[in-house]
């Protein structure tokens, strides 16, 4: 059993960590993970499938859902260490810890589904709807028709994005 004084201070240094959005070079974003990785640094990279048909085989692809950006959540004395890579290009602060947690844990709960999901160029204006069916039953978003079919948008608001997710237009209801 761990005496008080050491459990006090393990717990102290886990909420000293921050989140905070290393712009990455370009496609250097997998990179990024893996120095973060060898440096003992948490890491967060939404991926989704990307399938391509090359002379009648098919080859499928991990891709980052938001192209150039790797979420870290580290202490703040570790961005000096991160800076040391070859592949950041730049390391953002994030202001709203708890907004920006719950808008990524809203995305990777999307994509652990097997909805379709893909980059939405940028952060479209709509409603604000609520999801009130199916597996993301209970997440709030807001709808962009600009696809054809009812589009909703899991929105991360830090770097001004957006993952699209299709779904029917009765499975939404207005906030």
């Amino acid at each position: 059993m761990l005496d008080e004084p050491f459990t006090a201070l393990i717990l102290a240094s886990v909420s000293d960590l921050l989140w905070f959005v290393a712009h990455a070079r370009p496609r250097c974003e997998k990179k990024v993970v893996e120095y973060c990785d060898r440096q003992g640094i948490s890491t967060t990279l939404p991926c989704y499938r990307s399938a391509h048909k090359y002379r009648g085989k098919t080859a499928v692809f991990s891709k980052p859902l938001f192209p150039g950006y790797v979420f870290l959540r580290m202490s703040p004395l570790l961005r000096q260490t991160v800076y040391q890579s070859d592949y950041v290009a730049n390391l953002l602060d994030v202001f709203d810890q708890e907004l920006f947690v719950q808008q990524l844990n809203d995305i990777l709960r999307a994509l652990e589904t097997e909805l379709e999901i893909r980059l939405a160029p940028e952060i479209g204006e709509g409603a604000r709807v609520k999801i009130k069916a199916g597996p993301l039953r209970g997440m709030e978003g807001w709808v962009d028709k600009r696809y054809g079919m009812s589009t909703v948008l899991l929105r991360l608001d830090f770097i001004g994005q957006a993952a699209a997710v299709k779904l029917e237009a009765c499975d939404l209801e207005p906030t």
